[in-house]
């Protein structure tokens, strides 16, 4: 038997990866692209060294989702080239986890997130949005969206999980903001986590042995009977913070933004109340909701993906939007339609590293799509589409307002 070693001039082309600023809806030109014309490929990003794979179909993302032989806590350390000047995640967090520690992780985890504590978030959902639209009503158009509802509904939900007083909401926003803007700059991203993660030991520390249904106090039991360290705890914390924060504000803000300049899709809403959360699955499925890519993972051993050999010990990207866009998958992806019958889409990732707060951000997002139009039936954008501003050098995208009126 033969081998034939195999050469740069075999391999896919590095494609330089600028990751433009785009607006909530408007779909990467670059992923569009390698998706049909080059599904494994490798990329170089703005930060980092070298270059890394980059899968874009939705079965090869499932597949590199799930094999053990690409690990997450392989990257720590490594310069990989990615979009941010910093990782997110704290060192030994859960993101950068593989089973068994992860999924020894995970369990604790979803103690906070369990039917019943669901039932409880929901009602108190439900409060929140109708005392922020009540504030909304008072303030009288033109009303910030982004301002009164986007930001602060998220917010009070996963700090009231949290266990956060209200008061010390707003540090939470700011050090979250800075955490995952690539704006930012390292140093400031670098010093936001580690204040963040001095507020969460100090946290986790009060809540020994309270007997609370919080995170808070299910991470220090957690540390207590020796299943978590207390830095996994804290990292933990603000992995979850950030995340039930940050990601919804803008999905739910996309959300909005996506049936106010679809308003075929708004009135069947309005007339079919109960098709929201398939509506939602939709939106979630269709909406561009982060620049780029997230965490990489380091390919253990050689693995063939999609036909291609990724050589052991190089990063791994996958799309979880190119997946949800894959028309072998999804038939005509690039219409939204809320009569998808069969969706299977990817956007709170796959395996593992599924989004643990996954049940709840669609609870949000259910009563705020819900909500804003039972309040205010005539809710319309203030100004022209092409006058709403998009955060510049976001990880996750989503408008800086949301002017509307009524």
């Amino acid at each position: 038997m033969t081998t034939t070693a195999t050469t740069d001039a075999d391999l896919p082309q590095v494609h330089f990866w600028a990751v433009p600023d785009l607006t909530g809806l408007d779909f990467d030109p670059l992923l569009a692209k390698l998706l049909h014309e080059d599904p494994v490929t490798r990329v170089r990003l703005p930060h980092g060294e070298g270059h890394a794979w980059l899968v874009t179909r939705y079965e090869d993302v499932k597949f590199v989702s799930v094999d053990p032989r690409f690990s997450r806590q392989a990257v720590w350390g490594r310069s990989i080239t990615r979009v941010a000047p910093h990782f997110i995640p704290m060192e030994g967090a859960v993101g950068f986890a593989d089973p068994p520690d992860h999924t020894r992780m995970r369990r604790v985890v979803a103690r906070a997130f369990s039917a019943r504590a669901l039932r409880a978030l929901r009602d108190h959902a439900q409060d929140v949005m109708d005392r922020l639209l009540d504030r909304v009503e008072e303030h009288g158009p033109p009303a910030d969206l982004m301002e009164l509802v986007n930001r602060p509904f998220p917010l009070a939900m996963v700090s009231e999980l949290m266990g956060v007083p209200e008061g010390d909401q707003p540090l939470m926003a700011r050090w979250s903001d800075t955490i995952i803007s690539a704006a930012a700059g390292r140093e400031a991203s670098e010093q936001a986590k580690a204040d963040m993660g001095r507020y969460f030991t100090e946290l986790v520390g009060r809540n020994h042995g309270t007997g609370k249904e919080t995170l808070a106090a299910v991470l220090a039991d957690a540390v207590d009977d020796e299943t978590l360290t207390e830095h996994e705890a804290v990292g933990l914390a603000v992995l979850i913070q950030i995340g039930g924060a940050h990601a919804v504000r803008n999905n739910s803000a996309n959300m909005v933004y996506a049936l106010l300049t679809h308003p075929e899709h708004l009135a069947r809403l309005r007339a079919e109340p109960a098709l929201i959360p398939q509506a939602v699955d939709e939106l979630l499925r269709y909406i561009p909701h982060r620049n780029a890519v997230g965490l990489s993972r380091i390919a253990l051993e050689d693995v063939e993906v999609g036909g291609v050999t990724i050589p052991a010990g190089e990063p791994v990207y996958v799309s979880y939007l190119t997946a949800n866009r894959d028309p072998a998958v999804f038939p005509e992806p690039e219409r939204l339609d809320f009569d998808r019958g069969y969706n299977p889409h990817v956007a709170f990732g796959h395996g593992p590293h599924y989004c643990p707060g996954s049940a709840l951000a669609r609870i949000e997002s259910e009563i705020l799509v819900e909500s804003l139009w039972t309040r205010f039936p005539n809710l319309r954008l203030a100004v022209p589409e092409d006058q709403l501003r998009w955060q510049r050098g976001a990880l996750i995208r989503g408008p800086e307002t949301l002017p509307v009126t009524w």
